[in-house]
């Protein structure tokens, strides 16, 4: 089956440029080399031999008429024709993933490979454990999962869509806002036990409460405790012997009774409804965080992926 699944002889009788209906194969492939900068692992993203890919760049610039790529044995970068090219493929790899979409209709089987990241903690609950319902609607797509808390870089890694937490800062990507996940406190049963279960904010200071410090990197400033307050929200420094740079550890830490933990409502509702963990200052949650499907281009936005996001959306909409 051809990488898009696309009617040829159908949209050959569209009103567009020959070159670009010559092979719609090596317009994806071409856009996937230059976003990935690399032909390797774009043939590897498209789950096709680095030959392929080789082949069909040079049988398009054949048939531009023009050279496209720059190749060095360490980089691989667009001319200027290319850079001009590729803006006019992405938009018509559009519109095609678009038109193709009006004819299929929403009945038709989704095909081909998604390749996601989901942040560690959502995609171990609750987003995997609803997958397999979804999948056995789907039966004949392929799902490339990838779970990490640093933020990769669609493009270069080239992901169809990413599940990301926070502000959205960089303005050429194009997001879909699920709402505010909801952040709570929260402490072990043998934690409790041993320092009080706090009522107030100086309850913290005044029994003696540690937290679990999270920081991105060993070594720099912790985040502290985040509360509401009168102008918006703020930080409590309090004490705490153990940093961890890992949202799993981070849990982990929690519910070994290191300390106190501030973290997702959809990561922690299990062990809460175990008992391992145990909610506590209810009225003092921290902010909640944003969370959006995220994708690199237009024309990323395909029927599969689309339908994708809007599953994500109904699993995470309980905790927003």
């Amino acid at each position: 089956m051809s990488i898009y699944a696309i009617n040829y002889r159908f949209y050959n009788r569209l009103f567009l440029p020959d070159v670009t209906m010559q092979n719609l194969d090596a317009l994806l492939i071409f856009a996937r080399i230059a976003e990935m900068a690399s032909f390797t692992r774009a043939a590897e993203s498209l789950g096709i031999q680095k030959g392929r890919a080789s082949m069909a760049v040079r049988k398009l610039e054949a048939d531009v008429g023009a050279r496209l790529l720059h190749r060095t044995t360490r980089r691989v970068q667009l001319t200027e024709d290319g850079r001009a090219f590729y803006s006019r493929a992405c938009d018509l790899l559009a519109e095609m993933e678009e038109l193709h979409s009006m004819f299929t209709g929403d009945s038709a089987p989704l095909r081909g490979r998604l390749r996601i990241d989901l942040p560690t903690e959502l995609a171990r609950s609750p987003i995997i454990p609803a997958l397999p319902q979804w999948m056995a609607a789907h039966p004949e797509l392929e799902l490339e999962l990838s779970s990490t808390d640093r933020r990769v870089d669609l493009v270069q890694e080239g992901f169809d869509c990413v599940l990301r937490l926070g502000p959205i800062v960089d303005e050429t990507l194009v997001a879909r806002s699920l709402g505010r996940l909801r952040m709570i406190n929260a402490a072990s049963p043998s934690y409790l036990a041993r320092h009080g279960t706090p009522r107030t904010l100086d309850d913290l200071r005044s029994q003696g409460h540690q937290i679990v410090h999270y920081t991105t990197t060993l070594g720099s400033k912790p985040f502290g405790w985040e509360y509401p307050g009168d102008n918006g929200y703020s930080v409590l420094q309090l004490p705490g012997a153990v940093q961890v740079n890992s949202v799993q550890t981070y849990h982990a830490a929690g519910l070994a009774g290191i300390g106190l933990i501030q973290a997702g409502y959809s990561a922690l509702a299990p062990y809460i409804e175990r008992g391992a963990l145990v909610e506590i200052l209810p009225d003092l949650r921290p902010a909640p965080l944003a969370v959006s499907l995220v994708v690199a281009h237009r024309r990323n936005l395909s029927r599969r992926v689309l339908t994708f996001m809007n599953w994500i959306e109904s699993v995470l909409a309980p905790y927003t």
